[in-house]
């Protein structure tokens, strides 16, 4: 018996990464406190032991744009990959060296593997801890060359270090009544509020945000929280602008406009604003009609309208490779960045991945006190396990939605 279960009784699904373009949901191990050998794990990660790391049932697992740079190719994940790093669950299971947290909290897991004992941690860069991957600093669940850790779309989830990294969400019930704002926490919230606090958003500052997909709609109402006058919204996609019009945005249609700073101008006056959020990465568009692919473009048309001395907050993701690339640079993350001009206008960039430690105690109280209303900034979408591979193809579409899985039909019920 292991904490009250006997291994291999209780069954385990999950959602995997099935070849370009697909998911599937298939029957996978259920976790025990040793990292096992599977798809993308790093041969140096196998069989580490996890005394200090605890079981979930995993209660809410959210679909991340991140996710969909794998599932559409654009990266080396192999096929198998139990995909998913957006986990909120109920404790059934501790390691025998897991002093604080208890069987039966309900817990926020931050997306960053942390160990809590490096410097990277000790200095609450939990972003780039240096015990996690083999291969690099910085860690997460169900990433490809993030050191393998299995991820959370699934039932059951092993989470490590988890004294450390843990959030305990209060009790039960109010956890409950909050989960769909809650359940954000593991990332898009943190990741979100990152970008506008990077980028230096304070009382009467004008924002820029560079896509209305749920990261950049959570840096959007981050930035409203900070106290921007005016935050304005730029996608491709008018049904997530009509999102970020929802809770007081101005919006871009930049399908229709090549001008970014004279569309600005329009609304503020001025062409430029006070900073500037890349909520898109790698997979950006070129502004305008017809216009394809086009890595460096959010990049290069930020550095435009971010006045001088201005800051970048630059969350969305960027890799080192890019199968998908549309040339032999952009398949090894070398993008034509007008840098020169960013130096030229003293502009500060802050990137790679959130920290979200730094964040998410305070955004939980935010929510808690109900001026943070996350969930609704995000238009999030409950949906089963079995509902999610439509689910990716409909975000895949466009969609202006955050789906939200519930593995156990715990919120249905």
């Amino acid at each position: 018996m292991v904490g009250g279960r006997t291994p291999g009784t209780v069954g385990n699904r999950g959602i995997v990464y099935a070849g370009e373009g697909k998911v599937a949901i298939q029957d996978i191990s259920f976790p025990d406190l040793v990292l096992r050998d599977g798809p993308g794990v790093n041969p140096k990660n196998v069989g580490r032991k996890c005394d200090h790391g605890v079981i979930l049932k995993v209660i809410t697992t959210n679909i991340c744009g991140s996710d969909q740079h794998m599932v559409r190719g654009r990266t080396t994940a192999p096929v198998g990959l139990v995909l998913g790093h957006e986990i909120t669950g109920e404790v059934i299971e501790v390691g025998r060296d897991v002093e604080f947290i208890k069987k039966g909290d309900i817990v926020s897991v931050p997306f960053n593997i942390a160990c809590g004992r490096c410097v990277s941690c000790r200095e609450q860069n939990t972003h780039v801890c240096l015990n996690v991957n083999p291969d690099r600093p910085g860690s997460a669940y169900g990433y490809v060359d993030m050191g393998g850790w299995v991820g959370g779309q699934s039932e059951y989830v092993m989470v490590p270090y988890a004294d450390f990294q843990l959030l305990k969400l209060g009790d039960k019930d109010l956890a409950m009544e909050k989960i769909l704002d809650l359940t954000m926490l593991s990332d898009i919230f943190p990741t979100g509020y990152h970008g506008a606090f990077s980028a230096g958003v304070r009382p009467g500052s004008t924002v820029y945000i560079a896509g209305a997909g749920p990261v950049g709609l959570a840096a959007a109402h981050s930035a409203q929280l900070l106290g921007a006058s005016v935050v304005i919204v730029g996608d491709l996609i008018p049904e997530r602008l009509a999102q970020a019009k929802s809770f007081g945005c101005e919006t871009i249609d930049l399908s229709k406009h090549d001008d970014l700073g004279e569309q600005i101008e329009q609304i503020l006056g001025i062409p430029e604003v006070d900073c500037a959020v890349d909520a898109v990465g790698f997979e950006a568009h070129g502004h305008g009609k017809g216009k394809g692919e086009a890595p460096a473009a959010v990049l290069n048309s930020i550095m435009d309208i971010t006045r001088a001395a201005g800051k970048l907050g630059i969350p969305g993701l960027y890799v080192t490779g890019d199968p998908g690339g549309i040339d032999e640079d952009a398949k090894v993350g070398t993008l034509k960045i007008r840098f020169g001009l960013g130096w030229a206008k003293a502009h500060t960039f802050v990137t790679g991945q959130t920290p979200v430690m730094q964040y998410n105690r305070y955004l939980m109280k935010s929510i808690m006190s109900g001026k943070a209303q996350i969930a609704k900034a995000v238009n999030a979408t409950v949906i089963s396990l079995d509902e999610a591979p439509e689910a990716y193809q409909a975000f895949d579409k466009g969609a202006a939605t955050k789906f939200v899985i519930d593995p156990h039909g715990t919120l249905a019920r």
